[in-house]
């Protein structure tokens, strides 16, 4: 059973999520609980991507493999193409 809380909210952004409610046919409750999820499950979303870098930045730090800003980007050009490459060995 979900659990109860409570949330304060000034007049003008209260009435906002009223009008929206209405205007979308949901409840107040509905359109708060649903900006709440997408808010959490972006900042989840960049969290990983923070972490995912910051691994990234010490792995090359621990081996300096790498690939250069212009490799990769010929290798984007190419997608989509009838001569799509591979992705660029990496190197020192």
């Amino acid at each position: 059973m979900p659990a109860v809380t409570s949330i304060k909210l000034d007049d003008a952004l209260k009435g906002r999520i009223q009008q929206l409610a209405q205007t979308r046919r949901r409840t107040s409750h509905w359109i708060m609980r649903e900006a709440i999820a997408q808010y959490v499950e972006r900042e989840e979303k960049c969290e990983s991507f923070r972490q995912d870098t910051l691994n990234a930045w010490d792995e090359f730090q621990a081996t300096g493999l790498h690939a250069t800003a212009d490799q990769v980007e010929k290798w984007l050009a190419s997608w989509g193409s009838d001569n799509e490459s591979r992705a660029p060995e990496c190197h020192k």
